[in-house]
């Protein structure tokens, strides 16, 4: 047991939870018992908690212990993450503050409210708040598993229900702030996450090359390691530069990720929270700056190398738990006080986008499931009870994932995660400047790619962890068929699973429409149609949220 870090770990941990409960009463405009003001903050965000809200939803503590322990593990291929968020803003510049405006107008809270009103159909909107939901679950629960690492590392972690008392007694006092705080918690509490976060990285980069002999001596490990043969496939376990056999994969995955990462629910959650356009408008500007830090912790994943750290054994599968590395190397090589900072920094990291994922969840439970089947005469006060119980079942139900569940496989989810995220990319982004794809094919694309992109995720195997199915989202070409041909029969050079499956799903819908307006379909009513898209908070045409009828 680690007692000084897991001291200093507790006092950060009891701060936090502490503005947690503080946060209810913090820029506090209007009923909690109202859902713009529990799940959207009252959309009245600034630039700068904007910026610290989208950064600590987007950069999650998977990320902080994920991608490092890529590097570690694979070597250049876990780069991506940096390019992927480098393209990401430019991508999505415009099209955030098109669904900002829009969704001012007419009070919507989440984008399938967006694609109801766009194309006037409950089921489309249906497909898409379900696709939402399912898509975060396990987002959520790779948060359990960033805060596992830590509490592994401080010797708190064991096996069976009662070694993981302490990430239960974690969710709960999460669970118990964001039912009473709403989206203002993760939103107060992203200041702290995100000054210790880059406290630490800073400190790292510039203290651990110095201590082991620079950053060419680091890559010269780096090299040295990737090279030794994999005991299973026989194969070299990565290289420090790509190969001709996953730069395709590359590629694809660092755009698909880029597109993928602003259709997730939680994402656009701090984005309609933001009182306006220009904050919007500089927080696309300033958040590559997190993109920066994410370059640097990554190389932290050849300095564990550099520096000999080992990964925790996990009890139950018996094999090393990567995701431990940095947590490992923090405490090896740090004093005891500073190690504790960090852990705290990676366990807090954990705790805001988990409680940002469960609220945009429970957002689209309540207003495309909930209100539009369930209960469509639901008053305001309703609405909000309805999304915090709605959280509450979604922060538990990861953490029975994470139970009952083999965590390594809970990282390749995250990985399906995107491939089923992508699929809401014809229905949401592109609807925002274009209703030309009809809506029952949009539809049709969304079931032909999820369905052939779960196929192909079905095809991968992982030896390295012995499984035959559902081992990564790097599927090999010589897979790909088109109505039994194979077109690259042979072909040993990867592709990310979900670009093939967002590429059939978009044919589809491309071709459905033009079946569908070639037979005069009707499309259906627009709700949007003659939006202000550039309406900005000052606008005469906004009205006030709370008078606003979404459907």
């Amino acid at each position: 047991m680690r007692w000084t870090e897991l001291i200093v770990f507790a006092v950060l941990f009891l701060l936090v939870t502490v503005l947690g409960f503080l946060a209810a009463r913090w820029q506090k405009g209007g009923d909690l018992n109202h859902l713009d003001e529990w799940g959207l903050g009252g959309r009245k965000f600034g630039a700068w908690i904007t910026w610290f809200l989208v950064g600590g939803d987007l950069y999650t503590a998977y990320t902080f212990v994920a991608v490092p322990a890529l590097m570690f593990g694979a070597g250049a291929l876990g780069f991506y993450a940096l390019p992927y968020t480098v393209v990401l803003y430019p991508i999505v510049f415009l099209p955030v503050l098109r669904l900002w405006s829009v969704s001012r107008v007419h009070g919507y809270v989440t984008p399938a409210d967006f694609v109801r009103g766009r194309y006037g159909s409950s089921l489309l909107a249906f497909i898409v708040a379900v696709t939402g939901i399912v898509a975060t679950m396990p987002y959520i629960a790779l948060q359990l598993v960033g805060l596992e690492s830590v509490l592994r590392t401080m010797g708190l972690n064991g096996s069976g229900i009662a070694g993981h008392l302490p990430l239960l007694i974690a969710f709960v006092i999460l669970a118990l702030y964001t039912y009473q705080s709403g989206l203002r918690a993760p939103a107060l509490i992203a200041f702290v996450k995100d000054i210790l976060i880059y406290l630490v990285i800073i400190v790292a980069v510039i203290y651990l090359p110095a201590k082991f002999g620079g950053w060419s001596a680091i890559f010269g490990a780096a090299e040295q390691k990737m090279a030794t043969p994999n005991p299973t496939t026989g194969a070299p376990t990565g290289s420090i530069f790509l190969t001709a056999n996953n730069q395709l994969q590359y590629i694809t995955l660092a755009l698909g990720s880029a597109l993928a990462l602003f259709l997730y629910p939680h994402s656009l959650t701090g984005v309609l929270a933001s009182r306006g356009r220009d904050v919007l408008k500089r927080n696309m500007i300033a958040l590559p700056a997190y993109s920066f830090l994410l370059g640097l912790l990554a190389l932290l994943g050849f300095v564990a190398i550099a520096a000999g750290s080992t990964p925790i054994t996990n009890a139950a599968t018996g094999r090393p738990d990567t995701n431990t590395i940095i947590p490992v190397l923090f405490g090896d090589q740090f004093s005891s006080w500073f190690a504790g900072i960090a852990f705290a920094a990676v366990g807090i990291g954990a705790l805001v986008p988990a409680a940002i994922m469960s609220i945009a969840a429970a957002n689209l439970w309540t207003r495309n499931i909930y209100k539009e089947y369930l209960h469509r005469g639901a008053t305001p006060h309703q609405e909000a009870r309805q999304a915090k119980l709605a959280s509450l079942i979604v922060k538990f139900g990861a953490v029975a994932f994470v139970l009952f569940v083999d965590p390594q496989f809970s990282i390749d989810l995250q990985l399906i995660g995107g491939v089923i995220i992508l699929q809401t990319l014809p229905a949401v982004a592109i609807a925002l400047y274009t209703r030309w794809l009809h809506r029952w094919a949009l539809v049709a694309g969304w079931v032909v790619g999820m369905a052939y992109g779960m196929y192909l995720l079905y095809l991968i195997p992982n030896p390295a962890a012995a499984k035959s199915h559902f081992g990564g989202s790097a599927l090999t070409l010589d897979k790909l068929t088109v109505f039994g041909w194979h077109p690259f029969a042979g072909s040993t050079v990867q592709i990310y699973v979900g670009f093939v499956a967002l590429v059939v799903n978009l044919v589809i819908a491309v071709v459905v429409s033009v079946v569908l307006r070639a037979m005069k379909v009707g499309q259906g009513t627009d709700e949007t149609s003659g939006a202000d898209y550039h309406a900005d908070e000052g606008s005469e045409r906004l009205r006030p949220v709370a008078d606003v009828a979404v459907h």
